[in-house]
């Protein structure tokens, strides 16, 4: 039994949703924090990294390797090489959910501030450390980008070992999805289409269509072999696919400063999309007389606002680290004249670091419908995360739309990662 992304519908979880009108966005405007992060009170600090909250880990290593010396570069792309090796985080490098046809396809680019060199990729197949890659082609080539099969076989030549990057765990949800996707799928018209219009409910009630659709696909998981305790984590990888990016900014004690982000991209995309994050001036934007900036979240909206390079002009022109990133939020916002029908459905994350060592972490929301506030790393002489300040109050929404979870549901912890 299969079901259309025409049965379901999102509930907001906003106060009130507008309906079509940029007052909507005003009137659900989050709180800023009365005192912002800790760099906005005059006590930033060199050297520093900041980064995705799923570089936690790598951070303590990389800072100790900045603190003795070493570049700026090397030390980002030695927090963000952690995720990208690890085939439990199927959102960078090995393990990353694949294309809908079942290929890994990765991402990346970098900027390298003391020298003011950049270099990227996209839509690379079989190497799994792109972030090293990117690197690559702005050391040892003439230009700044290389995307799919030429960029694979330049990552071949210059010693990168190809490999298969689909993991068995990778690989059995991409067959979940392919056999339950129907057209919850890339295929558009997307929210950005002036007649799209946020899907209907369906004649039963949510919560039960939800709990059908999981049991069908916990059933059939188990077949395929998906090992029980990760059955619901499987699942929700179906219903919801991720979006998961890493971006790191480093400044050390001289004031250099570099900038690099990696990514599998969307889940079950299709094959050949690149989001923003090998896009110098999206998805990472490095200036040495300024700062830095990088993003993760919904990467389409984040192209269209040159969201990194917005974010660096701003403190160029004198905005603090916040102010500058929640202007590129509020571009966003604009560019759907407030309607927060389809803003709910998507969401992003600005990583902001100025050269004195002022920092912010922003969102658009405050974090996605598991309820999870956003967090992003810092370590200055002490790691620790820190919660992202949100331009809008409330969670977004999974795409495809999708019923909220029923509270029974919530319980099993798959929901609140």
């Amino acid at each position: 039994m299969t079901f259309s992304r025409r049965d379901f519908v999102k509930t907001s979880v906003l106060g009130a949703v507008a309906g079509g009108v940029a007052g909507g966005a005003i009137s659900s405007l989050a709180q800023p924090s009365q005192q912002g992060h800790a760099s906005e009170n005059d006590s930033a600090k060199r050297p520093i990294i900041i980064c995705a909250n799923n570089g936690h880990a790598y951070v303590e290593a990389a800072y100790a390797f900045l603190k003795s010396g070493g570049d700026t570069l090397e030390a980002g792309v030695r927090v963000v090489k952690g995720p990208e090796d690890d085939p439990k985080d199927d959102s960078v490098g090995l393990g990353g959910l694949p294309n809908e046809e079942g290929v890994v396809e990765l991402d990346s680019c970098c900027m390298h501030g003391p020298t003011r060199r950049a270099g990227s990729v996209g839509g690379v197949r079989n190497i799994k450390n792109v972030s090293m890659v990117a690197k690559a082609v702005m050391e040892h080539t003439g230009h700044v980008m290389l995307v799919g099969e030429g960029a694979e076989r330049f990552a071949v030549d210059m010693g990168f070992p190809r490999e298969n990057l689909l993991t068995d765990r990778s690989r059995k949800i991409w067959m979940l999805w392919k056999e339950f996707n129907s057209d919850r799928d890339w295929w558009g018209p997307g929210i950005a289409d002036p007649h799209w219009q946020a899907p209907a409910p369906g004649s039963r009630p949510r919560a039960d269509l939800l709990r059908d659709r999981i049991d069908q696909l916990k059933h059939r998981a188990s077949d395929l072999g998906i090992e029980h305790e990760f059955l619901l984590s499987a699942v929700r990888r179906v219903l919801f696919p991720p979006t998961g990016t890493i971006h790191c900014s480093v400044l050390n004690e001289k004031g250099e400063m570099s900038g690099i982000t990696t990514t599998s991209g969307l889940a079950f995309k299709l094959p050949g999309r690149c989001g923003d994050s090998p896009i110098i001036g999206a998805g990472c934007y490095t200036d040495q007389d300024v700062g830095s900036a990088g993003a993760t979240g919904s990467g389409e909206e984040n192209i269209k606002v040159a969201g990194a390079h917005t974010i660096v002009e701003n403190m160029r022109h004198g905005m603090s680290p916040q102010e500058a990133g929640t202007d590129a939020l509020k571009r966003i916002v604009r560019n759907y004249n407030g309607d927060m029908n389809k803003l709910r459905f998507m969401d992003i994350i600005y990583y902001v670091l100025r050269k004195d060592g002022a920092y912010a972490g922003v969102s658009l929301w405050e974090g996605y419908s598991s309820g999870n506030p956003h967090k992003f790393t810092v370590h200055d002489g002490s790691l620790r995360s820190e919660v992202a300040t949100p331009l809008l109050k409330g969670f977004s929404q999974d795409w495809p739309p999708f019923p909220t979870i029923p509270e029974e549901l919530k319980k099993d912890s798959v929901y609140l990662k």
